[in-house]
């Protein structure tokens, strides 16, 4: 998988590969840079921490990827996680 050309969502990392899964703006656009877990109506859907978040997506991670543990999950979060556009500092 080209991991260049693949969206995601720039707050949980969540890839974006179906157009469903895009977030909308305030005048209901589609938002393809967040999901709809975490982006709706131009708005984030919660006020919650880059490790708090990270700490979220982990364990999805491996619900979803049986074949991962925490420990590889956790390595790739902690990777991803800076880079994405809501938890970069300028």
């Amino acid at each position: 998988m080209n991991f260049e050309d693949q969206k995601f969502c720039q707050s949980c990392a969540m890839p974006l590969g179906d157009e469903e899964l895009y977030a909308t703006n305030a005048d209901g656009s589609k938002n393809e840079e967040y999901c709809i877990y975490c982006f709706k109506d131009g708005e984030f859907t919660s006020d919650i921490s880059m490790e708090e978040m990270r700490d979220f997506c982990i364990k999805k991670m491996v619900e979803v990827n049986p074949e991962m543990d925490e420990n590889e999950a956790s390595a790739m979060m902690h990777e991803v996680f800076h880079k994405l556009k809501r938890w970069a500092k300028d």
